[in-house]
């Protein structure tokens, strides 16, 4: 396609975002424009503008490696639109969590078709987890690399991350105690490992003080060869945050509190797409016995 043509789609759109004011601009918007809305990503936002999803996109909320994630107004209300950046985006480091995930086996190994997968991925990961009732955003839509969920904040206004809420000790322990049992739901009901949970992937209601779960696009699903080792690290990264508000508890004790199941759990638990719950289960036990075992050891040696 010659350079004139190119100029010629591009004027078409940008004098169509005049008209339709689906975007309201600011510092934060243009900082992030220039890698983002590509062609094809802003004919798909006008696309969601026409079926109400999008009447006005204003700023960034956040910027990642990944993807950036906009405030946005529609005919549902206030949502956020998450768009994964095609040519910058640092794919090969979704290559762990995507191309190993029995879901996602049939994919091509290319950037395009792991980014539009990993979108595919997030919003599917989201509705389980709605599912087994944890607090997270309601997906809306998703095509491509744009992904549309419930915004989680007030008036416009995202909650603060954890890493960013001031806690007093009595607060943390309130705090460390549903995210723990988020944990719990996440792997016991919705069957899934966050595969990258920490202080900066867990909002706060400061409100009622209550964590919300985010970023789940990396989030596997127990029969992912590497679900273990994931859960450990998330175990690992959460008692590394709290533990400098007096809360400590073993890697096992947690552990075991992470897979305890209740009655309310047989109800509402999420379908296993692969292998039954049972079967994941026998098989994910040893497993992490055995890396618990050897982390118990190295402590007891001294090693880090």
């Amino acid at each position: 396609m010659g350079h004139k043509k190119i100029d010629k789609q591009m004027k078409q759109i940008e004098d169509k975002r005049a008209k339709d004011r689906i975007f309201k601009k600011d510092s934060s918007f243009l900082k992030a424009e220039e890698n983002v809305f590509d062609i094809p990503t802003l004919k798909l936002l006008y696309t969601f503008s026409n079926k109400g999803y999008i009447r006005e996109l204003g700023g960034s909320i956040s910027t990642g490696k990944e993807a950036n994630v906009f405030y946005a107004a529609g005919d549902g209300g206030e949502s956020a639109v998450k768009i994964y950046r095609i040519s910058s985006a640092t794919f090969k480091a979704m290559d762990p969590y995507i191309l190993k995930d029995p879901r996602f086996t049939h994919i091509r190994h290319n950037r395009k078709d792991i980014i539009f997968a990993w979108t595919q991925k997030e919003f599917q990961n989201l509705l389980r987890i709605q599912k087994a009732g944890i607090r997270s955003p309601k997906p809306i839509v998703c095509e491509r690399n744009v992904l549309i969920m419930q915004f989680m904040g007030q008036d416009g206004i995202p909650y603060p991350l954890l890493k960013e809420t001031i806690l007093d000790d009595e607060s943390a322990r309130l705090i460390y105690d549903q995210i723990v049992e988020a944990m719990r739901r996440i792997y016991v009901r919705a069957l899934l490992v966050h595969a990258d949970l920490s202080e900066y992937n867990i909002l706060i209601d400061t409100e009622n003080m209550q964590p919300v779960i985010i970023d789940v696009g990396q989030a596997v699903t127990l029969n992912h060869p590497n679900a273990v080792e994931f859960l450990l690290r998330d175990v690992e990264n959460i008692k590394r945050f709290f533990k400098k508000y007096g809360i400590e508890e073993e890697t096992k004790d947690l552990l075991k509190r992470i897979k305890q199941r209740t009655e309310e759990d047989d109800i509402i638990s999420a379908d296993a797409e692969e292998e039954t719950e049972k079967e994941i289960e026998e098989k994910t036990e040893k497993e992490i016995e055995e890396k618990t075992e050897d982390e118990t050891a190295k402590q007891a040696r001294g090693e880090d």
